[in-house]
């Protein structure tokens, strides 16, 4: 299997067009190429591409900043001393002195398949800004790690995030070169885009499943999505931020535990499994303890959930980590129903709304769990719609 950077340093004929052009970067820790060598490094060392500029994501370009709303500095690049702008700092969207640093913007960054992701917001934006000045993007495409399935309902109208820039499902399925074609398709851009697709992958086959598990290095994508079990848990996991609940942040396994002090682990997981228990297929699911060093329950012993993976018990179109999130959050309140479960706090920039309902889209999921006299029935009729329409709308921009 070649990523797209490497198929991009390897062939001469490829970087043809970018001879007499000046090139950007957009790329984080997780830019590198198959034996492990960072991006910009590779790109500044070939003769005859001049790299004038570099940007950076969220968590930062070859730092690891850590939790949300945590933001990175315009800085010089120590080693090739080219401005490194970052896109999660004083501005999100790139300003017009930035855009007039290149012609053409390279994207290498590492998704891992979510809607909430911020580098599908940051995709959106910069591909927005380059068709608005007449710049040219390339997106070096890389695996989605959790492959092709998709879970979730659509982003909901008005319910435009930072966390959720277009209405794609929570878990899309998509490349990220694939996900730019839509992004164009769907905001209607006249833009110069070329997609440098990877060769040999297949995001249907075993014991991947989106990931060349047996080729590439896991390199975080961000400080904490620090696994690829975490990368199949997200999806559901990541729910948790907008409650009161710890999702695993302060410990060594962030996102694929979720808990809190004085739960009643079994009590929950009997009532998840009379809910519905084919919701809790396709995974390990083990009850467990933790203790935060940070973040949320700083230092309390916690009593939740952990999701495994990386073991015969993974079934990859069975696993629905959504569902199974959603199903946790039902059986909490339906057994603890006076406990304060939604966390009001600023999120991703965002005062007004609640955390859960900008995670989840819309305030469907929220109003779903807090009336007791829904059923996972109500809530899957509305998950399969959206699935359903969201697997036809993305067939035509496939690549694998």
């Amino acid at each position: 299997m070649r990523l797209g950077i490497d198929r991009l340093l390897a062939d001469g004929h490829l970087r043809r067009p970018l001879a007499a052009r000046r090139v950007a970067l957009l790329g984080h820790p997780a830019s590198v190429n198959h034996v492990g060598r960072h991006s910009l490094d590779a790109l500044m060392s070939l003769s005859g591409l001049r790299i004038t500029a570099a940007f950076g994501p969220q968590h930062g370009m070859r730092g690891d900043k850590q939790d949300n709303m945590i933001e990175s500095h315009d800085y010089v690049d120590p080693i090739h001393q080219i401005p490194v702008f970052s896109l999660y700092g004083e501005v999100r969207y790139p300003t017009d002195a930035m855009l007039d640093q290149f012609d053409v913007l390279l994207v290498d960054l590492q998704d891992i398949g979510t809607r909430i992701y911020t580098y599908v917001t940051t995709l959106a934006y910069v591909l927005d800004a380059c068709a608005k000045h007449g710049k040219a993007v390339w997106v070096l495409d890389r695996p989605n790690p959790i492959g092709r399935p998709v879970e979730g309902s659509l982003l909901e109208d008005d319910w435009q995030s930072f966390v959720g820039v277009a209405p794609l499902p929570m878990r899309h399925g998509l490349s990220f070169g694939e996900l730019a074609r839509w992004l164009i398709a769907h905001q209607r851009l006249d833009l110069e885009c070329e997609v440098i697709a990877m060769e040999g992958y297949e995001p249907d086959s075993a014991p991947g499943w989106g990931w060349p598990r047996d080729e590439l290095a896991w390199v975080n994508p961000s400080p904490n999505a620090s696994s690829l079990n975490m990368a199949r848990c997200f999806p559901g996991t990541v729910l948790i931020e907008g409650t009161r609940l710890s999702e695993g942040r302060g410990t060594t396994t962030p996102l694929e535990v979720i808990g809190a002090p004085d739960l009643d682990i079994c009590r929950l997981m009997r009532r998840m499994e009379s809910l519905a228990s084919d919701w809790m297929q396709g995974a390990l699911i083990r009850c467990c303890g933790f203790e935060p060093c940070f973040h949320k329950h700083q230092g309390q012993l916690c009593h939740g959930l952990q999701i495994h993976t990386d073991s015969v018990h993974y079934d990859h179109q069975r696993f629905r980590p959504y569902r199974l999130v959603a199903l946790f959050l039902k059986a909490l309140r339906t057994e603890y129903p006076e406990e304060p479960l939604w966390r009001d706090f600023p999120y991703e920039y965002e005062t007004g709304r609640l955390a859960i309902d900008l995670l989840s889209g819309g305030t469907a999921l929220r109003e779903w769990v807090d009336d007791a006299t829904t059923e996972p029935a109500d809530l899957d009729e509305r998950l399969v719609r959206d699935e359903q329409r969201w697997l036809e709308e993305r067939a035509p921009f496939l690549l694998y």
